[in-house]
């Protein structure tokens, strides 16, 4: 009997804690449920609010927290960042580390990028810009090259665009064909006027930061190429076919010369001169020589896309396209090239 007396008890003190705990909510519940009814009486009855017990304070507390863990983030904003700030004129040097590469914050990248901001292109720099990438070319760990190439500065969700360029601020070489020289001679006339700063359209010499960030005539990016191994170098080779198109390019670079570039260069004091008269590292007024329109072939050939017209043409264009030419190429990419060579188009 005494057990059954302390059971009782028991259940009369769980009892007592339930109803306690019931009535602390109904307190709590009570005036939430009046404010939702009659929100006006949360300034009339101001009665209805109490301070809770340390108790319940804690409790609330924790709920508190627990509200906070769970509270969404703020997406960030996606209009700033990327490389605004890079495109400025201010004197930034160096580097800033990604994720496997660094960003180029060089000079001539700096005006590079105030180029692209003054003809259309900027928005691009919130998503992409030019970095540097590590590259192993051999077994050994010092065996790593920089190349360069187009880096995303965030991710970039599936059927965004990566980039897009103005047609008007790409540079059209002429219709397609399977002849370089051709589009060549076209771009070597520009590149020079800007070189040795001669006299020609306003647009050319605006194209002068960009031309900067092209690899420079005999530098080691060309070397690189065939089209400027010696013949014993093409010969250790021993591909056939390898050296059998590179004789046939040369070939076509020394016809396109004599046939083109040099009369031309001869006519006018203007056209395909590599430094101006004032003087250069190659001399006083020194005309292009057939070893540079064979680095302009290999611009074209490395660099250029084939880029369709108007929709009732059929007819196909070689473009040069700043920031998209600087785009390395994986053959698995799944990116694709849209636009049509046309006044008002996006490439």
């Amino acid at each position: 009997s005494i057990k059954m007396i302390k059971t009782a008890r028991k259940r009369k003190m769980k009892a007592v804690r339930s109803s306690a705990t019931a009535i602390s909510v109904m307190v709590i519940l009570l005036p939430l449920l009046l404010l939702w009814a009659n929100p006006v009486l949360s300034f009339l009855s101001p009665s209805l609010y109490f301070s809770p017990s340390p108790s319940q304070s804690k409790v609330c507390t924790k709920l508190s927290m627990a509200k906070s863990k769970t509270k969404k983030k703020k997406k960030a904003s996606s209009s700033g960042g990327g490389l605004k700030g890079f495109g400025s004129s201010s004197p930034l040097t160096g580097g800033k580390a990604t994720a496997g590469g660094t960003i180029d914050r060089s000079q001539s990248a700096l005006k590079f990028y105030d180029y692209l901001e003054r003809n259309g292109g900027g928005p691009n720099l919130k998503r992409v810009g030019l970095g540097y990438f590590p590259l192993r070319v051999g077994p050994k760990e010092e065996d790593v090259v920089q190349l360069r190439g187009v880096v995303a500065l965030r991710d970039i969700p599936a059927g965004d665009p990566i980039i897009e360029i103005p047609y008007e601020m790409a540079l059209d070489l002429g219709r397609e064909s399977a002849d370089p020289t051709l589009p060549a001679t076209a771009f070597l006339q520009k590149y020079c006027a800007w070189r040795s700063k001669s006299d020609g359209p306003a647009g050319d010499r605006e194209r002068g930061d960009y031309f900067a960030m092209l690899p420079p005539y005999l530098s080691e990016d060309c070397l690189g190429s065939t089209d400027f191994f010696s013949d014993e170098a093409l010969d250790m080779l021993q591909s056939p076919m390898v050296a059998e198109e590179t004789m046939s390019r040369r070939e076509l670079v020394r016809a396109r010369y004599e046939r083109d570039v040099r009369p031309m260069a001869e006519m006018s004091s203007n056209l395909y001169r590599w430094e101006s008269a004032s003087g250069g590292e190659d001399g006083d007024g020194d005309v292009t020589t057939q070893s540079h329109l064979q680095w302009a072939s290999w611009i074209i050939t490395s660099r250029v896309l084939t880029v369709q017209g108007p929709p009732e043409s059929s007819t196909a264009n070689r473009v040069l396209i700043p920031l998209i030419d600087m785009c390395n190429h994986d053959r698995d990419s799944p990116h694709v090239l849209t636009g049509r060579a046309m006044p008002g188009g996006m490439l």
